[in-house]
């Protein structure tokens, strides 16, 4: 049987904002846009952890997932994040992606609070009684200090409207469980860790590295759904030490704009509390970009 959400399986790619003088750059998130339509990306991802969202106003939030779909135009999927710790803020966040055209809304699950299992079905039940958009739930203790349980996650996936998660535990088991216990279309949360979910039954991956190989992780994804096991392996073990250095040389955004301002595909400029990578790491991520073949 299909499982719910199957429109959103394959590459979708965590958006980084661009910045430029401590402002959004719109020309190049425009820019970021078009070009992963030229690359085949499935699906892109605004205003996510990879977006920096945590430190955008409210109105630069909306902003980028205004202009974000606005420049889709239809040629590649938008699933706008739009969670929130405070219930409403996400309710509004939601709301405004319906109305802007996004395709899905990401939900991080609500951090800080630290809801009860209980909190978290009722956050999203909230959101999904207020806007009819396909909703991805997206569980990331590490980030949120909560886990959401997997029989959490089976209950808020019988809600119609929510089709899918972000699974970004790093825990094969925990995947294991939702796949054995919902319908929803899993998505890998990291990037290392998409082909073992893949095998456990998992549809695609929101992707940091994407943001700069679309083209190859699409590749793997394709190897295995064509049964190609080795051409997916192949093509795993290749992207892991990027992988590695992208999500392990220092919190996300921060390698993956260092990368991008190395290739001039980003001023690499960050937000505080967010800092540029030290000189060591930056000759470590140039080290593997070079190895890559990117450099």
């Amino acid at each position: 049987m299909p499982t719910k959400g199957e429109q959103f399986a394959g590459l979708t790619v965590a958006l980084v904002t661009p910045f430029r003088d401590g402002a959004i750059d719109e020309a190049a998130l425009r820019k970021l846009v078009d070009w992963h339509v030229t690359q085949g990306t499935h699906c892109v991802s605004p205003v996510g952890t990879t977006g920096e969202s945590p430190t955008l106003s409210h109105d630069e939030h909306e902003r980028v997932i205004a202009v974000v779909c606005e420049q889709a135009a239809g040629r590649v999927k938008v699933m706008a994040g739009t969670g929130s710790n405070s219930t409403r803020e996400a309710v509004r966040l939601t709301k405004f992606a319906k109305k802007s055209g996004a395709d899905a809304a990401l939900l991080v699950a609500p951090y800080y609070n630290k809801p009860t299992q209980e909190g978290f079905f009722l956050h999203y039940k909230a959101v999904a009684d207020e806007v009819d958009l396909p909703i991805v739930l997206y569980n990331i203790p590490g980030r949120t200090a909560k886990n959401m349980e997997p029989d959490t996650i089976a209950r808020i996936g019988e809600l119609p409207s929510v089709v899918a998660i972000k699974e970004s535990t790093g825990s094969m088991d925990q995947a294991s469980q939702i796949l054995a216990t919902s319908n929803l279309t899993v998505l890998s949360g990291d990037d290392s860790l998409t082909l073992p979910l893949l095998a456990l039954g998992g549809r695609g991956v929101v992707s940091v590295v994407g943001n700069i190989v679309p083209g190859d992780v699409l590749a793997m994804l394709k190897a295995f759904e064509a049964g190609d096991l080795a051409g997916a392996r192949q093509r795993h073990l290749k992207l892991f030490p990027l992988c590695r250095d992208l999500l392990g040389l220092a919190t996300n955004p921060i390698p993956i704009k260092g990368a991008m301002k190395m290739l001039s595909r980003d001023t690499g400029e960050l937000r505080l509390p967010m800092t540029p990578l030290s000189t060591g790491e930056e000759q470590k991520l140039a080290s593997t970009l070079r190895a890559y073949g990117l450099l």
